[in-house]
């Protein structure tokens, strides 16, 4: 029997979910105003950035499995921030302090630094809805 192989690795999933925040944060630094669209990407970043949350930590528990704990540590350490600035956008949406949105979005930018954006792909009805699905989720 042939090896079956998993074309949706959590670092293919990772890589995606990268790209989004890097063509999120282009299309907000082009936003004058914060406005329902604005809200909308800002929520969908913060689904962004618990899909790498999860992604590193399925990652983790695959090296701890196999006994890389050295690898597996060094790893969640290199990916620390995705949790927290998840949080921290979290915060900045149920608060509505969208005057702190420029801070955040400039500790993010260090992050995607590496990640070229010759054409924007996304889609915007992909982010379409999110802030009002992350406001529920939040204040539920």
């Amino acid at each position: 029997m042939a090896r079956v192989i998993n074309t949706n690795s959590p670092g293919k999933r990772r890589n995606a979910y990268m790209r989004t925040i890097a063509e999120i944060l282009r299309r907000l630094s082009q936003q004058s105003e914060i406005n329902q669209e604005s809200k909308d990407m800002v929520a969908m970043l913060v689904y962004c950035l618990r899909g790498v949350d999860q992604t590193v930590e399925e990652s983790i528990a695959a090296w701890e499995k196999r006994g890389y704990w050295k690898k597996a540590d060094d790893f969640q350490q290199k990916w620390w921030w995705s949790s927290l600035t998840a949080k921290s956008i979290e915060e900045l949406i149920v608060a509505e302090n969208w005057d702190t949105l420029p801070e955040t979005m400039m500790r993010l930018f260090p992050h995607c630094a590496d990640i070229k954006i010759n054409r924007l792909t996304r889609n915007p009805e992909d982010w379409l809805g999110a802030y009002s699905k992350l406001r529920g989720e939040l204040l539920a």
